[in-house]
């Protein structure tokens, strides 16, 4: 009876010691930033860190090269800051909004990854999005989170209702992104008002009278397709139609047919390359001839996916860049430029120099605010870099980046090659 009275009291002493441990380690392993759930985000790097930054990228898709090395440049800022932020300490996650099923963003991991984000408290910022659909979902949310807003910059979303009314955008933009009255989201890119302006006068400097307009029937693609045909009415070209393209199509020869007999002399793709681009691009070539222009936004970047699905339809077509082109950085951009290829073995894509730029945002806003989620958020739009990657950045009251140059590119020989840098005149983004 002794032995089974000792070998009781020692069972629930070894299950007191061992669950005092996992308290112990349990409380060692929160000392530090909360992690995100691994469905959706990689493992936390400098786990000891504080504050966690996500980024939300789509990381499946003919787009993931992009958008893997955007999480590098981000990881990459971060460690050039010491993972220190003033005198806050950062944590980082990447978390993917896509699907392998959908080859791109989806609405599903983006309401999940925003739910996520929101009931993390260590979490006090948000790297993303890259698709403006995406980022409607998520910002509402991190909008009305506990203790927030949480602030949002995105290197990448471009549709001008996410920041601004315009004429392009839906009934009830932005206002219904911030349900609490307060702004917590900008971005370090021209939203597509610039874009579409810059893509109007390219179409007018080609010498094109004559486009037709396609989109995707998306958020982005509608979008941009709508700047740039209120920018080209703007300067007296003449819309010779205004359709969508179905994704999930075998064939687009029946548009190339309607395009030629509209007597159109150039092709605005107002949409994204997941969207079957580079079939679209194909029959349109094929349809229209090498004398029709191809003249396309950011949605069909990374160039080189546009390229390798298009093939040599894509010769000669252009593609519009909301920012400026490695080779025109200066100081502290061609620093990074030069720092990060050596580090990655590669050129950063420009999105990955915007990637960067919105990390350094954080950095900034976190090392002049309170630490709090709520102050964070409203450190974004007090900054007021000099000299830093892109130049000087500061963000409007709307959360638009102040500098707001469009770079085109032009597919020459299978590659991307820098045609020009456009900065449209504000009364023609005034009427995109």
């Amino acid at each position: 009876m002794k032995k089974r009275i000792y070998a009781g009291v020692g069972a629930s002493a070894l299950i007191a010691i061992v669950a005092l441990a996992a308290t112990v380690s349990g409380a060692f392993a929160r000392s530090g930033a909360t992690p995100l759930p691994a469905a959706s985000c990689s493992g936390i790097v400098n786990g000891s860190g504080k504050l966690l930054i996500a980024s939300d990228l789509p990381l499946e898709g003919s787009g993931r090269t992009q958008t893997s090395q955007m999480t590098r440049a981000i990881k990459f800022i971060f460690g050039q800051h010491g993972w220190k932020a003033g005198n806050y300490s950062l944590a980082y996650q990447s978390c993917d909004d896509a699907t392998a099923q959908a080859g791109k963003w989806d609405s599903g991991k983006c309401s999940a990854n925003a739910q996520a984000y929101a009931s993390d408290q260590s979490l006090v910022g948000v790297i993303g999005t890259f698709n403006s659909g995406c980022a409607e979902i998520i910002v509402p949310v991190l909008n009305r989170a506990a203790n927030g807003p949480v602030g949002m910059v995105s290197p990448a979303n471009t549709y001008v209702g996410l920041t601004h009314p315009g004429p392009g955008t839906a009934a009830g933009e932005p206002g219904k992104y911030y349900p609490t009255g307060k702004r917590n989201y900008a971005r370090v890119v021209a939203a597509d008002d610039y874009q579409g302006a810059a893509d109007a006068l390219l179409t007018q400097q080609l010498g094109i009278k004559k486009i037709y307009i396609l989109n995707d029937k998306e958020a982005y693609g509608l979008g941009v397709a709508t700047n740039f045909k209120n920018a080209a009415k703007k300067l007296g070209l003449t819309i010779a139609g205004f359709t969508a393209w179905d994704g999930k199509a075998s064939s687009y020869e029946a548009q190339a047919v309607r395009i030629k007999q509209s007597g159109a002399q150039g092709v605005f793709l107002g949409g994204l390359i997941c969207e079957n681009g580079g079939k679209l691009i194909k029959d349109l070539r094929n349809g229209l001839g090498a004398k029709v222009k191809i003249i396309m936004p950011d949605g069909f970047t990374p160039i080189s996916a546009t390229v390798q699905q298009g093939g040599a339809a894509t010769e000669g077509a252009t593609v519009s860049v909301a920012g400026l082109p490695n080779s025109a950085l200066k100081g502290a951009g061609k620093a990074f430029v030069a720092a990060f290829t050596k580090a990655d073995h590669r050129p950063p894509d420009p999105y990955s120099v915007y990637a960067a730029q919105a990390a350094e945002v954080f950095v900034q806003a976190i090392k002049q605010s309170n630490g709090t989620r709520a102050d964070i958020a409203k450190q974004i739009f007090k900054i007021n870099l000099k000299g830093s990657i892109l130049g000087d950045v500061s963000f409007n009251a709307n959360g638009d980046v102040t500098s707001n140059p469009v770079t085109i590119y032009k597919i020459t020989g299978g590659k991307s090659t820098t045609l020009k840098v456009i900065v449209p005149p504000k009364s023609l983004v005034k009427s995109a």
